[in-house]
């Protein structure tokens, strides 16, 4: 038994393997980045970024990943699957890490503060993601065109328009869409929510951008 949150194992190695998410350990480390791993499971998927391996394939839409675990997390994109709840709200969610982040959202917890300019952050990638802002660093490369990103879901998103993929689909037409942005906005021409508020005239609108066009309107009477 864990003596730090009761949990049961059968078998002596796992309940070891377990003992590490509360320690924080990391034995096993990766010779060619030094990128460090609690089990050695994990170490032998993030090998197969280093030599190029893919061997899991989407059967949905033929994509190819170097581990299990993404290609886990890529399928749902298609099912839309959401296993992981908070227990707080109910908001699910389809990875395990937007769950954790999500969960401090209740708790308030900020334990990551940027030296620059004092904001914080209750992830700590958050903050790493946040310091680019000032560093203007762009490590996320794209393959296909060469083309640098500040964040890896930006490179994500820019992928598509080499790729084609198109994730995100509409349960009322079966239109499809690459950003999860793009859905959600043509989905207001089924609901016809306009959430987008003139402050001068009270007018609404389903888009932004239809919005500040409207505000040049006020604007150019105001002259």
């Amino acid at each position: 038994m864990c003596e730090d949150c009761g949990k049961h194992f059968s078998v002596l190695s796992h309940l070891k393997r377990h003992m590490r998410t509360h320690t924080g350990e990391k034995p096993y480390r990766c010779d060619e980045c030094s990128k460090q791993f609690s089990a050695l499971f994990n170490l032998k998927q993030h090998m197969k970024t280093h030599t190029g391996e893919k061997p899991y394939r989407c059967e949905e839409c033929s994509r190819q990943f170097s581990e299990q675990g993404s290609l886990k997390k890529h399928v749902r994109t298609h099912t839309g699957e959401q296993p992981y709840k908070c227990e707080e709200c109910g908001r699910q969610f389809s990875e395990l890490g937007n769950l954790k982040k999500h969960i401090m959202t209740h708790t308030g917890e900020k334990p990551h503060k940027c030296e620059e300019c004092g904001k914080q952050f209750s992830q700590l990638g958050d903050l790493k993601s946040h310091i680019r802002t000032h560093t203007s660093e762009k490590p996320y490369l794209c393959d296909e065109c060469s083309k640098q990103f500040t964040y890896q879901s930006g490179l994500k998103k820019h992928m598509r328009t080499h790729t084609g993929e198109k994730p995100y689909r509409c349960e009322e037409c079966g239109r499809q869409f690459s950003v999860l942005g793009h859905l959600k906005s043509h989905m207001r021409t089924h609901t016809c929510e306009k959430p987008y508020k003139c402050d001068e005239c009270s007018k609404q609108f389903s888009h932004h951008s239809n919005l500040k066009r409207h505000m040049m309107n006020h604007n150019a009477l105001q002259m």
